[in-house]
């Protein structure tokens, strides 16, 4: 197995960070009075920087599609990943269902507003009976479900572990810690020993290392009630949260004037270049820390949570793939679904470019194969958590609420009942629609 193949995730990375910004257009609400068994199936699949991978288990999975429906053939189409453009291309598909897919890849952030646009299809009779549907767990699943329809089925997934220096832990006697409150004291030894160090590398801007300090506190950013969201950030558990996160950009960890405006993507940089004792990172930063100043100096445990033992809470990325509601091939296109998302095409991707699967066996069968993999099934393991299932994610996203929630804080410019306050006033005026 080739450490190259992770790089290729940094990309679908990026994907998920750039998802919730993206608002297309309203779909049309009829659906294809034909369920047709021939012709061409569309699919929509997004690009890589290096599409071969992809490409050569995609190939094997249609030339098989093929050969179990005689008389179909199978068209797929490479999108971009690039917001911009993907909305773009996504607008186009749910306004004119003569240029829409069959089947599409999506982040799994995405998948609000595609529903809210009425663009995808409820596919969740079609998979209930799917011989494989066992082998995906519960929390996985739930994250393609919106009002309890399932409009997607989850296809790999990133988790977020804590990565470590083992040069440096050793050299100081440090253990890797299994609190929050021995993250703190190891952090703290880091800074002191080694003032060039960032104790632990944490970003103003990075609101997937902050959420696990705001679950593991028993806190969320919002409720539902029925169909409906409102803001639960000001909640005493998720201020103890944002309190966790925030009280870490200190000059004795990260300080505030150097860590407040980094991104997930510069605590990478971050922690690869050498610069940082600890960082939050997802499993698909293994090729930028192997390609850096501490390849072969790290190991990854999960993320602390708040008491001895506990793993915080971690987001659960990834993508889907769904059926377009206008689809005129629809079981043929739930059919592709079951094959490409299957087990052993699961497993092909794995080894071609590191997505980790969704089911469960499949997941069982990879970490057997590299132990780098054990921390991320650990806390996957013991639950991960959403963002709140509404299209008004999108805006509360592309606002940067919850980041400029993070920064008052680490500034200064407002406490954690003040900024918290101002997050939840953001989110609800977005739930509702203004």
């Amino acid at each position: 197995m080739k450490i190259r193949r992770w790089a290729l995730l940094a990309v679908s990375g990026a994907v998920l960070a750039a998802a919730s910004a993206c608002a297309p257009g309203t779909a049309a609400k009829s659906e294809p009075k034909k369920d047709e068994q021939t012709g061409t199936v569309k699919v929509w699949l997004y690009n890589e920087a290096k599409p071969e991978p992809k490409t050569k288990v995609v190939d094997a999975a249609v030339a098989e599609f093929k050969a179990q429906h005689p008389g179909v053939t199978v068209e797929v189409s490479y999108i971009p990943t690039d917001a911009g453009p993907r909305a773009e291309k996504m607008k186009g598909a749910f306004n004119d269902p003569n240029s829409a897919p069959d089947v599409v890849e999506f982040g799994n952030t995405d998948l609000f507003g595609y529903v809210a646009a009425g663009g995808l299809a409820d596919i969740g009779a079609d998979l209930a009976g799917w011989s494989e549907a066992g082998d995906l767990p519960k929390d996985l699943k739930d994250t393609a479900l919106v009002n309890g329809v399932q409009y997607g089925m989850p296809w790999w997934l990133g988790i977020r572990s804590l990565y470590y220096r083992t040069d440096v832990f050793t050299e100081l006697g440090i253990k890797p810690p299994t609190s929050y409150a021995e993250l703190v004291e190891a952090a703290t030894k880091v800074r002191a020993a080694k003032p060039d160090l960032f104790g632990i590398a944490v970003g103003g801007k990075y609101t997937f290392g902050a959420l696990p300090f705001v679950w593991a506190a028993g806190g969320d950013l919002a409720t539902q009630q029925g169909q409906a969201y409102t803001a639960a950030v000001g909640s005493p558990q998720a201020q103890a949260g944002v309190k966790a996160y925030t009280d870490l950009f200190t000059k004795d960890i990260c300080p505030a004037e150097q860590c407040v405006d980094m991104t997930g993507g510069k605590t990478v940089e971050a922690f690869a270049a050498g610069k940082a004792g600890m960082a939050i990172l997802p499993n698909s930063s293994r090729s930028a820390v192997e390609a850096g100043a501490v390849k072969d100096k790290y190991g990854v445990v999960p993320l602390p949570g708040t008491a001895p033992g506990s793993i915080a809470p971690a987001f659960s990325g990834g993508n889907d793939l769904g059926v377009m509601k206008s689809s005129p091939h629809r079981s043929l296109a739930v059919d592709f679904i079951k094959l490409l998302a299957g087990k052993k095409y699961q497993l092909q991707m794995f080894d071609a470019m590191g997505n980790l699967p969704t089911l469960a066996s499949a997941r069982a069968d990879v970490v057997a194969k590299d132990a780098f993999l054990k921390p991320f099934m650990q806390t996957l393991d013991a639950g991960t958590r959403f963002v709140p299932k509404d299209a008004a994610w999108a805006k509360i996203d592309a606002q940067t609420v919850v980041p400029t929630m993070l920064q008052k804080v680490i500034t200064g410019k407002a406490d954690v009942a003040g900024a918290t306050s101002e997050a939840a006033t953001a989110m609800n005026a977005a739930f509702s629609g203004k």
